[in-house]
């Protein structure tokens, strides 16, 4: 079996959940008998251009990669199928399948906090790449859910292929609390207004609190509260001994497809707070504490409970491993694979 994967994104954006699905995705393929992966990625597509003629070349860039030099690499080198790891339409594939990834629908379902050109175009060109694909591949049960409700996309055409754990990261021993920790970007339905509301309240009522520390892109706004510092591009060892740190990882978001991130923690033994959202709690299961999404007050008294009660905190960081181990990259390979053979089988 011969599978062509679109790199395009993960090149694009290196450090993104995207970015790390596929790394980590492919090198599990690549471990699965009888499984060929070839990589491919549109070269000349720019940068995103926020709006205007940028937009535009970039929007011609993709089309003409995904209907014209995709489908004349799928053809020169014999796949079945072809690997969207985002929503993309192929055609004229000539014989090869075309399967998607839907991480989730946060457009459809929290559309106030999009920008309402992207979310029109997503809603139509989104729904049309899973509406042509032979098979949806979904990454968890809540997205599933979500693509055959508002989508209407059939049962029988979609596989559920959860992630394992995020970033691979150098397994570190958990020191004294320093810290609480965010991992991400400032996306709206991240929700980081609850965040450092909820981080000062619990400053507020401490004479010795604990730090914050926003990672990744988000370090961009971490000099807005006192207390919180940034850190925003951290090595894999960088972030270990964040995780290692950390009193917790604390996870706003209204809305996620997977909860990756707080999967990643968990893996690492950080306890995890996060929003009771459909997406985290079917992640998380009951390894998590969790907390009314949007209110600051119920995020700050669980970061008051797990920086004042160590056995709280451990026996968080024990049920979190437990919950981890049961999500694997093998696991996700293998599903993926049982998703192209679906879209090989004659549909009748």
């Amino acid at each position: 079996m011969r599978i062509l994967i679109d790199t395009t994104y993960a090149r694009r954006a290196p450090h993104s959940g995207t970015a790390v699905y596929l790394d980590r995705l492919i090198d599990a393929l690549r471990r699965e008998p009888g499984v060929e992966v070839i990589t491919v990625h549109n070269a000349g597509r720019g940068e995103p251009a926020g709006g205007g003629l940028g937009s535009i070349r970039n929007l011609l860039s993709d089309r003409r990669w995904t209907q014209v030099e995709l489908p004349r690499r799928a053809r020169a080198d014999g796949v079945d199928v072809i690997h969207h790891p985002l929503p993309a339409v192929t055609r004229r594939a000539r014989g090869a399948k075309v399967v998607i990834t839907v991480h989730d629908l946060a457009f459809e379902r929290l559309p106030q906090l999009f920008d309402p050109p992207f979310r029109r175009y997503a809603h139509r060109a989104h729904r049309a790449a899973a509406a042509a694909a032979a098979v949806v591949v979904c990454v968890s049960e809540t997205t599933g859910g979500d693509v055959r409700s508002l989508w209407e996309i059939p049962r029988e055409r979609i596989v559920i292929a959860r992630h394992g754990p995020g970033q691979q990261l150098p397994a570190l021993q958990r020191t004294r609390a320093e810290h609480f920790l965010y991992v991400g970007d400032t996306e709206p339905r991240k929700d980081l207004g609850t965040l450092l509301a909820a981080y000062t309240r619990y400053r507020d009522q401490l004479e010795q609190p604990l730090g914050l520390v926003l990672a990744g892109p988000a370090a961009a706004i971490a000099d807005t509260t006192p207390g919180v510092r940034g850190e925003p591009d951290p090595t894999a060892e960088e972030l270990a001994r964040l995780y290692a740190g950390a009193a917790a990882l604390v996870h706003t978001s209204l809305y996620e497809g997977f909860g990756m991130t707080p999967l990643e923690a968990m893996s690492t033994g950080t306890p995890v707070i996060a929003a009771g959202v459909p997406g985290v709690t079917e992640v998380c299961g009951e390894a998590a504490r969790y907390c009314q999404p949007g209110a600051a007050v119920s995020f700050a008294t669980a970061m008051l409970e797990l920086a004042a009660s160590p056995a709280l905190a451990l026996e968080l960081s024990d049920r979190g491993r437990r919950q981890a181990a049961q999500f694997t990259w093998a696991a996700s390979a293998r599903a993926h694979v049982a998703a192209y053979s679906l879209a090989l089988e004659p549909r009748s």
